[in-house]
């Protein structure tokens, strides 16, 4: 009779922990019958070490691909530097708030630029950070030190139009032609960021009364 007894109990310990089990996983997020587990939102996608392609995936060193991926990236890098200490040139020696404010941006996003996307991508590819501005730039840099005021913006002006219309074709070009998979990518992301701030030249070129003709500056000289 004991051993019964015993054995009823047992019985109903089981089934009410198999009853709580079933309870537990139906309340369980993803724990539905038949459902999957429910994924985390994703996020936006930015270029980072993480997402680095193996060697397999880029051209082999050595060959002209490569070689023009790292000429890319070098002047890619050289140039965002330039951008840099001519915007923030601007922000010292302008009078305007417009070309405070384009120049603050340009500051901006290149530096996020080199620090995101090409610092990541030059240890990739094996490329130095450059030492310096180029030859060009540093001529730019020289003339705009020497003028102040309103001579000052309209120079600006015209050499961010320039620089910007030069760099998107490049940007596209190396998007299109680059085989290594991370790279196309920043060139892409890249050339969205430089055709923005083109737009962005060009309508405060108009604030300026700088000519600008079917998205290219036409020099007022």
């Amino acid at each position: 009779m004991i051993t019964d007894r015993f054995r009823i109990k047992l019985g109903l310990c089981s089934a009410t922990a198999l009853l709580a089990s079933a309870t537990l996983l139906a309340q369980a997020p993803g724990g539905s019958p038949g459902g999957a587990p429910q994924q985390p939102t994703p996020q936006q996608q930015t270029p980072s070490t993480s997402t680095m392609p193996s060697a397999s995936e880029a051209a082999p060193a050595g060959s002209p691909q490569a070689m023009g991926d790292q000429a890319f990236v070098t002047e890619a890098m050289q140039g965002n530097d330039a951008e840099i200490q001519l915007a923030q040139l601007a922000q010292q020696k302008s009078q305007s708030q417009d070309v405070k404010q384009f120049a603050a941006k340009l500051a901006n996003d290149h530096q996020q630029m080199n620090t995101k996307w090409f610092g990541p991508v030059a240890k990739q590819l094996n490329v130095s950070e450059p030492k310096g501005p180029s030859k060009k730039d540093k001529k730019i840099m020289a003339k705009l030190q020497g003028l102040n005021g309103d001579e000052f913006d309209k120079e600006y002006i015209t050499c961010m139009l320039k620089d910007h219309q030069d760099d998107l074709k490049k940007f596209k070009e190396e998007a299109d032609a680059s085989q290594d998979p991370n790279l196309k990518q920043i060139a892409s992301q890249g050339a969205t960021v430089i055709s923005q701030h083109l737009q962005l030249a060009e309508q405060v070129a108009k604030n300026h009364n700088i000519p600008v003709e079917g998205g290219k500056e036409v020099s007022s000289k």
